[in-house]
């Protein structure tokens, strides 16, 4: 076996994934940094992506983001070779010298399917998101703009989960737990497999009502203080819309540390461990936060504050592509929450099914975090069902959405801080149009001019 050289030819050196830069020679083939980093994601955590349109969609740097599905394709059919790749995920290739390789359809499918993976189930099948360090403990959802299961649900386990059978009696008595839940996070579309009957009207199970009174209680639902009304005609520089988003944020985060105090489970955990959830998910808090219960004020003030700025061409021209790529998985998100219509009830159990992730890392109590995390994604579960008896795909497209706000928060640490107050002004200015095209025509398409 040789190693295979890059031409000294500049033309030659582009990704043959998207054509972007090629850095070097990456699991068998000439490619960029972000489409082998891409690679390696998708197969060591085993995701499984979803084309909507027809697995065909353009490859390119600006482009390749857009479909996660279409990319992974075109890195399996351009030869990059998945064996080449540690199983420990660590940097470095098993065999440097490995080149490219052919596979037939039939095993491209079957990867692009998830069979390959179906049959490794490890012990906790959370997977990781994005460009994130922690896993989802409460999903399984694929990355991608409409992530989708890993598995398919077998009609007894459908019948099982449809049914609340031992496995959410059992959490609530806190006795030993169903086998099955470590397969949860992948039951997302356990309804439309299950070919059951539409559910009927049934009664809550007594311990949800209190626990999710409980949650709603902790949040402050009070309408943010940071004034954000602006003098007609007044034009907002960069450094003072900085400034308000900075303002904003420190209440948020303020927030979220005095209902951390008002949680139910608060005196469960060491004041160690709650700093170390809140340091890695705040901006997952606030996020979810200002998409929901803040949305009025979020994309009603602040972006009658954004539209009064104006950013230079030159801050334009610098947007980055990560900036793009938040922008446009917050449109989607935005969207989504708007047609949901998310309760206080519903964000209430989302906000503490996400905080109560046992894969962070420094984490001294993790078995207990990992009860706390089921007991409220049964009483979610069981709230949503049966408030929304007609709606069976409700708590999963709900549940699908964490990793997306994952995804995103986790992308935002990459956007240099000077660009924030154009990102806001694309995002809020963006999510406004795209709402009133999406409720009165086709869904447009996100390029790179929208947030302009």
């Amino acid at each position: 076996k040789c190693s295979i050289r890059i031409p000294a030819d500049t033309d030659q050196r582009t990704c043959l994934i998207c054509g972007d830069r090629a850095t070097g020679l990456h699991y068998g083939i000439i490619s960029c940094e972000g489409c082998k980093g891409f690679f390696k994601r998708s197969i060591c955590n085993k995701r499984v992506y979803r084309c909507n349109r027809d697995k065909n969609c353009e490859m390119s740097r600006k482009q390749r983001n857009r479909c996660q599905y279409c990319r992974l394709l075109k890195c399996l059919q351009m030869g990059m070779n998945r064996k080449a790749i540690r199983e420990d995920g660590m940097p470095g290739g098993r065999n440097k010298s490995i080149g490219p390789v052919q596979i037939t359809e039939e095993e491209i499918e079957r990867i692009m399917s998830g069979q390959e993976f179906k049959e490794e189930v490890p012990e906790h099948t959370w997977g990781n998101n994005g460009d994130s360090d922690h896993s989802s403990p409460s999903n399984g959802a694929s990355e991608g703009n409409q992530p989708s299961p890993a598995s398919t649900l077998s009609s007894n386990r459908s019948a099982e989960m449809n049914g609340y059978t031992a496995a959410l009696r059992d959490q609530y008595i806190n006795t030993s737990m169903s086998t099955h839940y470590h397969l949860l996070p992948h039951l997302f579309s356990y309804a439309a497999q299950s070919g059951l009957l539409t559910p009927q009207p049934r009664s809550l199970y007594p311990q949800s009502h209190p626990l999710v009174l409980q949650l709603v209680a902790a949040e402050d639902l009070a309408p943010l203080t940071t004034p954000m009304l602006i003098e007609d005609g007044y034009k907002v520089t960069q450094v003072e819309l900085f400034a308000l988003l900075c303002r904003l944020a420190d209440e948020l985060l303020f927030r979220q540390i005095s209902w951390i105090k008002k949680l139910p489970f608060f005196c469960e955990l060491s004041i160690e461990d709650y700093t170390c959830l809140l340091s890695s998910t705040w901006q997952e808090l606030i996020l979810l936060s200002c998409l929901t219960i803040y949305s009025a004020q979020i994309f009603g003030d602040l972006a009658d504050v954004t539209a009064k700025y104006t950013p230079s061409d030159e801050e334009l021209q610098g947007f980055s592509e990560d900036g793009m790529e938040v922008m446009e998985r917050l449109i989607y998100l935005y969207r989504k929450f708007n047609q949901l219509k998310i309760s206080n009830e519903e964000y209430a159990c989302m906000k503490a099914i996400n905080f109560l992730n046992q894969d962070i890392r420094g984490l001294s109590n993790v078995s207990q975090l990992e009860q706390l995390n089921k007991r409220y994604w049964y009483v979610c579960q069981d709230y949503i069902e049966y408030k929304y008896p007609h709606q069976p795909k409700r708590f999963p497209e709900i549940m699908m959405c964490l990793p997306e706000i994952r995804y995103i928060a986790g992308k935002l640490v990459n956007v240099p801080l000077e660009q924030l107050p154009l990102l806001f002004k694309a995002v809020l200015h963006s999510c406004k149009s795209s709402l009133t095209s999406y409720r009165t025509g086709p869904a447009p398409c996100l390029t790179a001019s929208s947030g302009n």
